[in-house]
């Protein structure tokens, strides 16, 4: 029986990791990708660009790489006061949370990625979101991801399952485990082809990738790559 996945793809470092992950785990890896009016839009041009490289780059798991879909939720920016799908300042707000925070995203991400896999025959769906070295988003942590696991499974009457293989590791320690998938070919695509920042910013590449410096998501990217080098 074939082992199928379907991955959560955004274009960034985290998510470009986990298709590593996923290649390496199952057989065949579907890719979801979602336009809901962001900022970094440019991520989604990343997407593609990603995939190819990764079927040249590695022959061992190009085979297993299946399709990827765009979903179009570009209402978000209609009722959406995050910074994430405006031009509005990135930074902590009264209530602790970054600006950037998008109110359910995570919640309306998984509850469809769960519709697509049911109608492909998917048991097995992967994000990329982590509680140990992130910006502070309330549906990164790993008690929701079980708890919309668990309602996912009630409502939809079946047994899927959703793996974060981050969760439990800091940006240094992903950096780690980009390289022990993938080794230098795929820290150097990650630094090449992924896109993370905030701001959309993809003019100026640093050591650890594109971006402004500057937003939380080049802050924790650029200290996990200077710990990660630290420790090589």
């Amino acid at each position: 029986m074939v082992d199928r996945a379907l991955l959560l793809f955004s274009g960034g470092q985290d998510s470009t990791t986990c298709l590593a992950w996923s290649l390496e785990k199952f057989d065949e890896v579907y890719t979801l990708g979602f336009s809901y009016g962001q900022r970094h839009s440019i991520e989604l041009e990343c997407r593609q660009k990603i995939l190819n490289k990764f079927k040249h780059l590695f022959t061992h798991w190009s085979a297993k790489i299946k399709d990827d879909i765009i979903v179009d939720l570009d209402f978000y920016k209609r009722f959406s006061d995050s910074a994430l799908t405006s031009n509005d300042e990135i930074k902590i707000m009264p209530n602790g949370l970054p600006s950037t925070f998008v109110p359910g995203r995570n919640i309306v991400f998984l509850s469809i990625a769960s519709s697509f896999a049911l109608s492909m025959n998917i048991k097995n769906i992967i994000l990329g979101v982590c509680e140990t070295d992130y910006s502070g988003y309330p549906d990164c942590r790993n008690n929701f991801i079980k708890s919309i696991n668990n309602s996912i499974n009630l409502g939809v009457n079946d047994n899927l399952k959703i793996f974060t293989p981050l969760m439990f590791l800091d940006k240094s320690q992903s950096w780690s485990l980009a390289y022990k998938l993938g080794h230098d070919k795929l820290v150097r695509l990650i630094i090449d082809e992924t896109h993370s920042c905030y701001r959309g910013i993809r003019d100026h590449k640093y050591e650890w990738g594109y971006g402004c410096d500057n937003c939380f998501a080049c802050n924790i990217r650029s200290t996990g790559w200077l710990n990660f080098s630290n420790s090589s």
